[in-house]
Order: structure tokens, then C-alpha cells, then sequence
């Protein structure tokens, strides 16, 4: 049963990330004011990172199942690593980053970066069937 939950929750996230290739593509502006929000608030912060930690034990639980288990394996600790550590980074830090980042990331060049997005979902739902 948390195998069958497992690849559905990873199939939802290379969904989800196809469906923000397509939101840089047709709404950079919106991606760009997303990002900005990113650690804004204490509820924005934590919810974003523990909705992340969602698909990357998603990704851990079923790597045994996909076509690069290793890889999965791989990403899977890396995305709840890299969580947890944010969990201890001070929201003002996370927040500050966000918006540099957001001002860094005109809404030409987020454009230029929806095929990655793309691809990367795509090699997710790959991955899996």
C-alpha cells in the first residue's frame, strides 16, 4: 500500500513540475512573484518545506521500483537533506534569498528555464513507468 502511495505521489510531483514549466512559459511573472514569497512568512516557509519532504520520501520509498534507483535513492535524500536543513536556517535568510534570487530572474530568462522543468518532470514520469 505505501508503494502503490509512493509512485502516485511521485507521479503527482513530475505533474506538478511539467505544470510549472508551463507557468514560466505563459506567466513568468507569476512564477517570479512565487518565488519571492518563499520563506516570506513563518506558515509559507514551513508548509513549502515540509510539502517538499512529501514527494522526496515519496521518491526514496519507491526508488527500488524505477527505472534508476540509485538516482532516485540519490534525490530523494538530497531534497529531505537539504530540508531539514532549511528547517534550522532562519526564515529571514530563506526569505532574503528568495527575493535576490527573484530580482536575479527577470521573466526572459525564467522563460528560458521552463524546458527545464519540463524535462525534469518528464524524467520523473519517466522514471516510474
Amino acid at each position: 500500500m505505501i508503494t502503490i502511495i509512493a509512485k502516485w505521489t511521485v507521479v503527482a510531483f513530475g505533474i506538478f513540475l511539467i505544470l510549472v514549466g508551463f507557468l514560466m512559459l505563459f506567466a513568468p511573472k507569476i512564477a517570479r512573484a512565487t518565488l519571492r514569497k518563499a520563506g516570506s512568512t513563518n506558515f509559507i516557509n514551513y508548509a513549502e518545506i515540509t510539502i517538499r519532504m512529501i514527494p522526496a520520501a515519496a521518491m526514496v520509498l519507491y526508488a527500488d521500483f524505477c527505472r534508476y534507483p540509485d538516482f532516485f535513492k540519490l534525490l530523494g535524500w538530497f531534497m529531505l537533506g537539504t530540508s531539514l536543513v532549511l528547517y534550522f536556517v532562519p526564515r529571514k535568510y530563506h526569505h532574503n534569498y528568495a527575493t535576490q534570487a527573484a530580482d536575479i530572474l527577470k521573466p526572459l530568462y525564467i522563460r528560458l528555464l521552463f524546458p527545464f522543468s519540463m524535462l525534469f518532470g518528464g524524467f520523473i514520469l519517466y522514471c516510474v513507468f
